[in-house]
């Protein structure tokens, strides 16, 4: 059993989960809970850290479904390590996608896709709801570009639920020339927009369809709308000009 906060093992976890940059450079990230560690794919698990309290209460195989070494670690080396002010005793250090998206969507120049694509979004609990109701209304994936938050933060993994596993979310340095490449493969753009002309319940979707979110207070911008073949506006009430963005994205994601 870890004792020492100054172990190695326990100084590494606790980077990548403090540590956006630490997380991108190796490759890995961590998540924490019971909820969470179930969903983990086998490919993904890299390790897995328990507090010797959380050890002497659980059968670690019940909870996988596969086959483990865990690292039993003190409760106070636990706390040190956790994100969370009331720590279950299970954190995992998992190993990221590194699927790009020009990987994903070459395979997918033909057939069904739905699309999620983000400008912005910094506020983790939105890109965590945004995850798990992307799964939930059946869509493929997520593009993000890269003044979005970090995937990989803790708090947006939590908010995933475990969706973060099953819907790939990717990163591009260059969302307008993404929105061109996916156009040209007949994926119709959506911008949610206040100067939309439609609403999005009025819309007519097809089979290849992407919706564009913008960041919470400044929405997107003008360069990433006009890219889109539509702007579609969620029709107000009262004196309200616009939704959260979380609650925007499931709107238009269940639309369909």
């Amino acid at each position: 059993m870890i004792t020492s906060t100054s172990n190695d093992k326990v100084k590494h976890v606790t980077m990548l989960v403090n540590n956006a940059k630490a997380r991108r450079k190796e490759g890995l990230f961590a998540v924490e809970g019971i909820r969470i560690a179930s969903e983990i794919p086998e490919n993904m698990l890299k390790e897995c850290f328990l507090s010797e309290g959380f050890a002497a209460e659980h059968d670690i195989s019940e909870i996988f479904g596969y086959e483990t070494d865990p690292v039993v670690v003190s409760s106070a080396v636990f706390k040190k390590m956790s994100d969370t002010q009331n720590p279950q005793g299970i954190l995992c250090v998992c190993r990221k996608n590194e699927e790009t998206a020009d990987d994903y969507l070459k395979e997918r120049r033909s057939g069904k896709i739905r699309l999620l694509i983000l400008e912005g979004i910094q506020d983790p609990g939105n890109l965590g709801t945004m995850i798990r109701t992307a799964e939930g209304a059946g869509f493929d994936a997520i593009i993000a570009d890269e003044n979005t938050v970090d995937v990989y933060n803790p708090k947006v993994t939590r908010s995933t639920m475990g969706s973060l596993f099953r819907v790939p979310v990717y990163y591009v340095n260059d969302l307008a020339a993404l929105i061109d490449d996916i156009r040209q493969s007949s994926v119709t753009v959506y911008a949610a927009h206040l100067n939309g002309e439609k609403s999005y319940k009025d819309i007519r979707y097809g089979e290849r369809v992407a919706f564009l979110v913008g960041n919470e207070g400044a929405g997107l911008s003008d360069g990433i709308s006009a890219k889109a073949d539509e702007l579609v506006k969620i029709p107000m009430q009262g004196k309200l000009e616009s939704l959260n963005a979380a609650v925007a994205a499931a709107l238009l994601m269940y639309s369909l």
